[in-house]
């Protein structure tokens, strides 16, 4: 690779998670730089741009990749953003790399390709094993749903928390430091940690370090729920939610999808203890209490929507067969089928998850996720200005469009044929 002019006569290393997966030969992701013995004027001069104010992290004039000083960090309050930074020249790179989350992070390659690794992350890449770098580690609270996400992206190739890393996780809860978390960066790490290979993992870890019950009261409160044998051999509501969440991810890497799925069954943490194992009205009851989390934590409105429409119409679709075909179009409208078929695909895979997160191995077929997709389609191809035509006043030609397609979903209702009882939710 020829040098590159805007840098020149500066000592740049990549840095991160670029050197992390380049080691281990995975695809390569975006690259971060940090620079040693220069100052923000300096690359301000060179065409570099500052991005943020609470870091000295500047963008590249031409390749927009992210540039930062090397720096120390000094905790001087709680949360995310209490530290004192320090950026100045004198700062080495080994003292920047030793105020990186993991060992696996805290490596650096050289322009020559040398790797300069001075807290055994190779060692640990080796060995498959989660570490923090310093006690340092424990001044950061989003450090602890990093790890959980990095557990989501690593758990399939083997990979642990070391459990020196674990117990300072949990005095990190223990001591109020994640009740400091900013909910943008609660979403984020979530948001990410959804798309993961292993999402069930995410959460796993926050249970370990007590964290779940702090970040995540709604999904916590489900735990040690029951719910009845019959439908749900795994008996317990949390565990039923991580094994939908599981089923969920082998059909799709939609975040707002995998989303829904995490949060349809909160309903059940509210029901009457008098009802229990049984769960009627729960999917009405975790309206709010999916609102309520979405509050909190920032979700933008497309997660919100989705996730709503998935608790209150689940148990609906899992008995689409014993709906009448006006009652299938309300389903669809209020899907905004007509407009976002992208949506009725969404919520018919989080309800196929639902009935495959179970606790046992059988995969028995979901016929309704075909059934609504074909609903849909032939609702969608009445011809609306035909049958307007014949009428006159905007309520006869509303009421005839809905009967045309009505009669359009009852047509290819009859072909639909229940290959197995399936009740429950």
């Amino acid at each position: 690779m020829a040098p590159d002019p805007v840098t020149r006569g500066l000592k740049v290393y990549r840095v991160g998670g670029s050197v992390r997966d380049q080691l281990l030969g995975l695809p390569g992701q975006d690259r971060d730089w940090v620079v040693v013995g220069a100052s923000s004027e300096m690359l301000s001069q060179r065409g570099f741009r500052q991005v943020g104010a609470n870091f000295p992290v500047f963008l590249h004039p031409h390749t927009r990749e992210e540039y930062a000083l090397a720096r120390t960090e000094r905790k001087s309050a709680p949360g995310y953003l209490g530290f004192a930074v320090d950026s100045s020249a004198e700062v080495t790179l080994e003292q920047d790399l030793l105020r990186r989350d993991l060992t696996i992070n805290a490596m650096a390659c050289s322009a020559d390709g040398r790797i300069i690794d001075p807290y055994g992350g190779q060692e640990d890449l080796r060995c498959k094993i989660l570490r923090h770098v310093s006690a340092a580690f424990a001044e950061d609270p989003v450090r602890v749903l990093r790890v959980a996400r990095f557990v989501a992206r690593f758990a399939p190739l083997g990979f642990t928390v070391h459990p020196s890393t674990l117990r300072l996780m949990q005095g990190m809860v223990a001591a109020g430091e994640v009740d400091h978390l900013v909910a943008e960066r609660v979403w984020q790490e979530t948001c990410r940690a959804l798309v993961e290979p292993a999402p069930v993992q995410f959460f796993c870890v926050l249970i370990e370090c007590d964290a779940l019950e702090r970040i995540f009261p709604e999904i916590d409160a489900l735990y040690g729920v029951p719910q009845t044998r019959r439908y749900h051999p795994e008996i317990d509501s949390g565990t039923h939610t991580m094994l939908v969440l599981e089923a969920t991810r082998a059909l799709s890497d939609e975040p707002e999808v995998l989303f829904a799925a995490l949060v349809h069954d909160l309903g059940k943490a509210l029901t009457p203890l008098a009802e229990l194992p049984g769960h009627r009205g729960h999917e009405q009851r975790g309206l709010a209490l999916i609102d309520a989390l979405c509050e909190r934590l920032r979700v933008p409105r497309r997660f919100r929507r989705l996730a709503l429409l998935v608790c209150r119409n689940h148990l609906q679709m899992h008995h689409l067969e014993r709906l009448r075909s006006r009652t299938v179009l309300r389903l669809l409208e209020s899907l905004q089928a007509f407009r976002q078929v992208q949506r009725v695909e969404q919520f018919a895979c989080v309800c196929e998850a639902d009935t495959q997160g179970r606790g046992n191995s059988e995969r028995l077929p979901y016929p309704q996720r075909q059934w609504l997709l074909q609903a849909c389609q032939v609702a969608a191809a009445v011809d609306c200005a035909a049958v307007a035509a014949g009428q006159s006043g905007p309520k006869r030609i509303a009421a005839a469009i809905t009967a045309a397609r009505v009669a359009a979903i009852d047509r290819v209702r009859q072909q639909w044929v229940v290959p197995y009882s399936r009740t429950g939710s």
